[in-house]
């Protein structure tokens, strides 16, 4: 009988254990019991996913042989990834890849340049492994591919002047975001609007190639000829103003005006003082002002934008003719002051994790009361900075007084600020200007969104220094080093269009819990021989004590 009973307990068990595991196979149940929430995505990241209509693939090239910060990368990225799976009802496909792993140099390096070619970034890694120094190069990168079109997306990202652990930490942080990004690029079928103000001497469309270049990746982008508009600037779901230099018409201003009014959302890119390079050896040039007739209309938005200049100790570069070797010219790359390096940000989503933006000839930016109107600092100079009101010179014979450090005590200062809120329009209780549609008029705005930045060069590129040809936006042709000006752009076009949306991601914060190295290397040994020995210790323990007990049991029976 007691048999019988122990079979029916036994096979009532295995019922339960099927029936739960069905369920949980039906009914699956996640919970993410991490601090950070690291296992878990945004809302806004699920709508992606669960529109997919057909399967994502993921190549990622971060595979082999690598450093533990680089494991660590590699499982973030494997368990995003099974995230991404999972909410897309495993319409998002993945696989890691090593592209080293080929078996001749040849076919290894033809497998580089392919990827090279895809749009992907190699990095060359050189770090220690059992005491020998190793050199690899590797790919930390994936290419997402859907309904045969392709994005390549780095997710090596983050802050340069981090250190290496912090950095790696940051592109952890944006995995998801970098990712469905991707996703949402090529499975949305229709592209937002952007209109590219024009009309008052900006840069031509070479020297806006770069920007144009990336914007057309996400968005339609459109010049638009504002002195000859009479229309409404509402069909763009946003505009730009690329450094403009001429004076603005009142009915020019009226257009603007009234597109903020309506919810629009504007990036405005505008310099306060102009200098001519080519004026600045010997004794240099001055700097004035530019006269747009914008000031009144940011004022009533709630900034100003200083007339003066601001320099920073930690900047950028500019290329001097230091002599001749026959008929060639020697190049020399001085510290130029006044092409700040930006690496202080504001806390906003737009700019986590961001890199070094590079600016030129950058003014300061004071904020006013404005009702209604939430100003965030987001682009800041270093505490180093120092800030010289018009007219400022510009001479290089100068550059060895200017960069004495006791000289930048001016602290950080605020060179972009995002505005948000119903804004107040310039036009309210003023005669309108002639010529314009005053039937639709708004003297109170909708919300809208307006960026404003002191310097009008961050979005030129430069241009190759063999082929002339135009540049990516922020690649400098001299050291070849990458600034973050292009993701600033977009990541704040991606705020405002989509406010909500998948940008929210960046908000999740991945703590480091970094090991004692030191306490690791002395008590390296120690934990070798307890997790090596105990468990024999344990077993043979266990082994000893269950003789003995046997023992004992049947020695009532003797």
């Amino acid at each position: 009988m007691n048999k019988l009973v122990n079979i029916l307990q036994f096979l009532i068990g295995v019922m339960v254990l099927v029936i739960i595991n069905q369920l949980v196979d039906r009914f699956p149940i996640r919970i993410d019991l991490t601090e950070e929430k690291r296992y878990s995505i945004s809302d806004a990241s699920k709508e992606v996913l669960e529109s997919l209509q057909e399967p994502v693939y993921v190549e990622v090239f971060l595979e082999g042989e690598m450093p533990a910060g680089f494991k660590r990368l590699q499982k973030a990225i494997r368990e995003t990834l099974d995230q991404l799976e999972y909410y897309s009802d495993d319409q998002v496909v993945y696989t890691f890849k090593d592209p080293s792993a080929a078996l001749s140099t040849k076919a290894r390096n033809e497998y580089f340049r392919s990827l090279m070619q895809r749009g992907l970034q190699p990095t060359n890694l050189n770090y220690t492994r059992d005491g020998n120094k190793t050199e690899k190069l590797i790919f930390p990168g994936a290419i997402v591919s859907y309904y045969g079109k392709e994005i390549p997306v780095l997710l090596l990202k983050g802050n340069q002047g981090a250190s290496a652990e912090e950095q790696l930490n940051q592109s952890i942080e944006g995995i998801e975001y970098e990712l469905v990004s991707a996703i949402r690029n090529l499975s949305t079928d229709v592209k937002k609007n952007v209109g590219l103000i024009l009309g008052h001497q900006e840069p031509d469309s070479l020297n806006l190639a770069g920007l144009t270049g990336a914007l057309s990746e996400k968005y339609n982008v459109f010049k638009v000829d504002l002195p000859s508009r009479t229309a409404d600037l509402s069909v763009y779901d946003a505009v730009i103003l690329p450094k403009p230099t001429t004076l603005f018409s009142a009915q020019e201003k009226y257009l603007l005006d009234q597109y903020i009014m309506q919810g629009g959302k504007a990036l405005l890119f505008l310099d306060a003082l102009r200098v001519n390079m080519d004026s600045a050896s010997g004794e240099g040039t001055y700097a004035f002002p530019y006269e747009l007739g914008l000031d009144d209309m940011l004022f009533k938005y709630g900034v100003r934008i200083n007339r003066n200049f601001v320099q920073d100790i930690f900047s950028g570069e500019f290329p001097i003719v230091a002599g001749m070797t026959g008929d060639q010219p020697q190049i020399r790359m001085l510290p130029w002051p006044f092409f700040p390096n930006i690496n202080t940000f504001g806390d906003h989503p737009i700019t986590k994790n961001l890199d070094v933006i590079q600016m030129k000839f950058v003014s300061t930016i004071d904020t006013v009361k404005a009702d209604g109107v939430t100003k965030t600092p987001l682009l800041m100079t270093s505490q180093y900075s120092m800030v010289s009101s018009t007219p400022v010179k510009v001479a290089f014979n100068e550059l060895q007084k200017n960069l004495k450090p006791e000289r930048f005590t001016a602290g950080s200062q605020v060179t972009s600020y995002l505005l948000k809120g119903n804004f107040t329009s310039l036009y309210k209780n003023r005669i309108l200007p002639d010529g314009v549609d005053k039937t639709k008029f708004k003297e109170n705005g909708e919300e809208a969104v307006i960026l404003v930045c002191a310097d009008g060069d961050m979005i030129r590129n430069e241009f190759d220094l063999q082929s002339g040809e135009p540049l990516e936006l922020g690649l400098s042709p001299y050291n070849q080093q990458k600034f973050a000006n292009a993701d600033f752009v977009l990541n704040t076009l991606d705020y405002m269009l989509n406010e909500e949306g998948v940008i929210t991601s960046k908000a999740k914060e991945i703590s480091i819990r970094p090991l004692d190295k030191v306490k690791v290397a002395n008590e390296k040994l120690w934990w070798q021989l307890f997790n090596l020995v105990l468990p024999i210790v344990l077993l043979v323990t266990y082994g000893v004590v269950r003789v003995y007990l046997r023992k004992r049991k049947y020695a009532k029976f003797k």
